[in-house]
């Protein structure tokens, strides 16, 4: 986001008002610093920010502190203070709130006695939603989490509740945890919550609840700590009969028995303040959750499969999985789209039912195309309207965007109805019977837009009450106006000589009311004819212009209009309290129209693939997942990539844990990406790109991929690492799928080898999940000597042995069977042009290395002992006499030095006549001296 400085308002204050604005200003609680204060200039239509905050829109939204002016003093001493209009305000708080997960207060008429406050968060966004959504729909969910942790003996418990307002629906749930909070994780990412309330830690000290804290920080959700107060729970009870729906108290359902779940919803409800708007009450759906009924995923998983948009992806949409397969017309669709990616199934018939819908769409491209674009392109974000209708802020447009809605649904009823009867009952499930129902439940409510809208004049974006509808709003003087200004038309476009309509066009303007217009080149015929056709403005569409015939009718449409307004304002107040009552219909309408919409969009992009996608298999009967011609789904979307597809074969008992070796850039990590993504798309009905697919369902996708640091937090790469890894551990079961990328990287070769080795061995020992490991320790590869469910992948490429000095290499991009000895990582280097000589420098430490590693490594020496062995006869001795031994190995090296003439010696002689018996330090000294003769030292 850079806005242009030009585009900022100017703050204009007198010095008496700067005084008592800036005493206001800092007389202010302070905040947290994850606050960002608004005040509204009512005048003016802009808003102003202070003190840091304006530091803060300076930096993030014009890339200039030049915008910065100081108020109440000369100088710098003054308040720092910037402006936004009321445009750039709506961008700017989509990205503080959804974005940067900011919290924002907006104050208007910042005076003392009549100050109003609205507040926002990245899961609250009910006080301001009308204002960042004013112009588009919305496919954001905003979704608000809580959590209560308790200990029942030496398990740990939370409690969970959640709230989508959009939807009025409750959600709660109660589950054992671990220490790594992976259930946790995965809640708030099967519900992309924005935010979540927990029990401040300021005034206890529970360590659980501040390690609760500290996962969540790391899962990217605002953390909002609050009040004991806030979860008690004396009168819950009533206040959730008070918001649910239907007549059966909440101490009858099973929902209440979850106790730590219903005391995190209490903590919501005050947080929302639910019970402070009357209308909330009978409203919302209270429902229990159970976290097994989708597929678990962790954080990583998400960032390493690109499951959902980025700030990097700029403008591709098709760099992030959601982002590829959202081809939905309507924003329902777009949000249970996204939702959908978060929540795979594990019930394999739910899963075949969503193939075999999109199987039928991706065979009948014409019956996909006509759904798409003469029904649901035109579908408005129902959820907004009626949040909209819910609060009052709803006008006759909304009414009639949903009435052109409703008139559309037997044609969709329809052409759903009348396909192939091998898919009615599927159609009749999730389509056809609930479109019947919806139809005959708006059947009254089409009847009263007809009755009371006057629909003739909504082409013209006219929003009126039918003026025979009540004998108040006829009104003889507008429709006479409105004759006039016709007439005045034609006989202006006779006296230019322009077509009437076709040249000569009569419109509406909100600052001139009805005028006229000509094109910039038919606008000639006006000039020098001011005191005829006085001009108005010049605009690219063309010369707006009147007369005062015009004008005088203009000023009486006008005048009438707004009488007639004032007689319609509480018809249409009654128009909307009934629109508002049809509510829950709708949205489950909405719901209906986002699932066809979502797998229609499935079938979109599965057919206009580079590759058409293929259906997978579901394997239920054995755990395998095989991929015949396999690819990266957004890799292969990318302009100008011709990706080369692989194979995949994971068998239970046969092939289990796949080691992946080969050079940098060789295509190890897209390969094990694209599975992951395969398995995930196959999960929520997708089809797939591969060639052939028998897909097994998976509880759990977790990955360990690309770890970085939090400095912050104190947190390392290593360390970072190392907590994905452990959570990997904890959480998985045998049926899921782990990938592991380059584990081991951040600590010594010895260390990282070491822990790969060992989380190796245990998830093949103790987990016996599915497991993608791709690394550079080659040594790993023994592990396939061990065990036989292990098999060893390598990535093919092709180097140029021409001379040794020259490291050219072609990567094949292709996975077969075998180990790659090597990463070619210097050959990389060349490919990032590094000069000729650091190339040569490193390839010859590396082989020092090697030989090194050769000489000092577990095979046995020339006399039958091996380096190990003598290292493990160190442990023998006392700590004064490896002192003492060490002191031996120092006086040599001082002797050895102070030889002039080297040159005579037999390297390998003088070796072995030092004595090698495990002696301390007598070894060691053989190996030295052999090591400096063998690299010519």
């Amino acid at each position: 986001m850079n806005l242009k400085s030009s585009e900022r308002p100017e703050l204009k204050l007198d010095s008496q008002t700067q005084q008592g604005f800036c005493s206001f200003v800092k007389n202010l609680p302070e905040t947290d610093g994850k606050t960002i204060r608004l005040f509204e200039r009512d005048n003016e239509g802009y808003y102003s920010v202070h003190g840091d905050d304006a530091f803060y829109v300076a930096r993030k939204v014009y890339k200039t502190l030049t915008v910065i002016k100081y108020l109440g003093e000369e100088g710098t001493k003054g308040l720092p203070s910037c402006t936004l209009s009321k445009l750039n305000t709506e961008i700017f708080l989509k990205k503080a709130l959804l974005e940067d997960q900011l919290r924002i207060e907006i104050w208007s008429n910042p005076e003392p006695r009549k100050v109003s406050l609205w507040r926002a968060s990245p899961g609250n966004l009910q006080q301001i939603e009308d204002m960042i959504f004013a112009n588009t729909d919305s496919s954001t969910t905003s979704v608000i989490m809580s959590a209560w942790l308790t200990n029942r003996g030496d398990q740990k418990v939370i409690g969970a509740a959640f709230v989508d307002t959009s939807l009025r629906e409750f959600g709660v749930t109660e589950f054992i945890e671990n220490d790594a909070y992976s259930n946790l994780e995965s809640l708030l990412i099967q519900h992309q919550a924005k935010e979540c309330l927990v029990l401040e830690t300021e005034n206890t000290k529970d360590q659980d609840i501040q390690a609760m804290i500290n996962a969540l920080e790391r899962y990217d959700v605002m953390v909002t700590p609050c009040k004991k107060k806030m979860f008690e729970t004396s009168s819950i009870e009533q206040d959730i009969n008070r918001l649910i729906k239907g007549d059966v108290p909440i101490s009858a359902r099973p929902e209440y028995d979850l106790k730590n779940a219903i005391t995190a919803l209490s903590a919501i409800i005050k947080y929302l303040n639910l019970l402070g708007n009357d209308k909330n009450e009978g409203i919302f759906n209270l429902k229990q959750y159970n976290l097994n009924q989708y597929m678990r995923l962790d954080i990583s998983a998400v960032r390493a499969l690109n499951l959902t948009p980025s700030a990097s992806d700029g403008a591709n949409k098709t760099m992030s999985l959601q982002g590829l397969l959202d081809k939905c017309k309507t924003a329902q669709g777009s949000r249970l789209l996204s939702q959908w990616i978060k929540q795979p199934l594990l019930d394999a018939d739910l899963i075949i039912e969503r193939q075999k819908i999109v199987g039928l769409f991706f065979e009948n491209v014409e019956l996909t195309s006509n759904i798409q674009n003469t029904y649901l392109k035109t579908v408005p974000d129902l959820a907004r309207l009626t949040r909209k209708l819910t609060k009052s802020s709803a006008s006759l447009q909304d009414v009639v965007r949903i009435y052109q809605l409703v008139i559309k649904l037997p044609g969709l009823y329809d052409l759903l109805n009348s396909i192939e009867p091998e898919y009615k009952e599927l159609f009749s499930k999730f389509y056809t019977v609930p479109l019947e129902n919806h139809i005959q439940n708006t059947v009254q409510f089409q009847e009263m837009v007809e009755a009371t809208i006057d629909l003739e004049l909504v082409d013209s974006h006219q929003y009126v009450v039918k003026p025979d509808y009540d004998e108040n709003l006829q009104s003889n003087e507008m429709d006479q106006a409105m004759k006039l200004m016709v007439r005045e038309q034609s006989r202006v476009a006779d006296a230019l000589n322009m077509e009437a309509e076709k040249k000569l066009k009569l419109e509406k303007s909100s600052l001139y009311g009805y005028c006229f217009r000509l094109s910039r080149n038919d606008a000639s015929c006006i000039r020098n004819k001011q005191s005829l056709y006085p001009e108005l403005t010049t605009q690219k569409n063309g010369v707006y212009f009147t007369t005062k015939a015009l004008r005088e009718q203009s000023l009486k449409f006008q005048d009438s209009s707004e009488q007639y307004s004032k007689s319609q304002s509480s018809l249409v107040n009654e128009i909307l309290k009934v629109s508002a009552t049809y509510c829950p219909v709708l949205l489950e309408l909405g719901n209906t129209l986002a699932h066809l919409d979502v797998l229609i969009s499935f079938a979109v992009v599965s057919m206009s693939a580079p590759t058409p996608y293929t259906c997978p298999e579901i394997s239920t009967s054995k755990r395998s997942l095989i991929l015949k011609g396999s690819r990266h789904p957004c890799l292969e979307a990318q302009e100008d990539v011709h990706f080369i597809s692989n194979d995949v074969e994971l068998v239970r008992g046969e092939s289990e844990f796949l080691i992946i070796t080969g050079p940098n850039m060789g295509g190890k990590s897209t390969y094990i990406r694209q599975i992951g993504m395969i398995a995930l798309m196959a999960q929520i009905g997708c089809f797939v790109p591969c060639d052939e697919a028998t897909v097994c369902l998976f509880d759990s996708i977790l990955a360990r991929v690309g770890a970085g640091d939090a400095l912050i937090k104190g947190i390392s790469t290593f360390m970072a690492e190392m907590l994905e890894t452990a959570s990997i551990i904890k959480s998985a079961t045998s049926n899921s799928l782990i990938i592991i990328d380059e584990l081991g990287r951040g600590t010594s070769t010895y260390d990282g080898f070491g822990l790969a080795w060992a989380i190796s061995e245990h998830i093949i020992n103790e987990i016996g999940s599915f497991c993608l490991f791709a690394t550079h320790f080659h040594e790993l590869t023994n592990l396939a000597k061990d065990f036989e469910i292990v098999q060893n992948l390598q990535v093919l490429a092709s180097t140029d042995s021409a001379g040794d000095n020259n490291y050219d290499i072609t990567l094949l991009y292709k996975i077969e069977k075998g180990v790659c000895d090597q990463s070619f990582g210097i050959h990389v280097a060349q490919l990032a042009k590094f000069p000729q000589s650091v190339l040569n420098l490193a390839k010859r430490r590396v082989e020092e290395l090697e030989n090194y590693n050769s000489n000092t490594g577990s095979k046995e020496s020339q006399n039958g002992v091996s380096y190990q062995e003598n290292l493990d006869s160190l442990s023998q001795f006392s700590k004064l006499e490896i002192e003492e031994g060490s002191k031996i190995i120092e006086e040599f090296l001082v002797d050895f030095a102070q030889i002039k003439d080297l040159s005579g010696l037999d390297g390998i002689g003088v070796a072995y006549q030092v004595d090698t018996t495990p002696r301390v330090g007598g070894f060691l000294i053989q190996e030295l001296i052999t090591t400096f003769y063998e690299n010519g030292l």
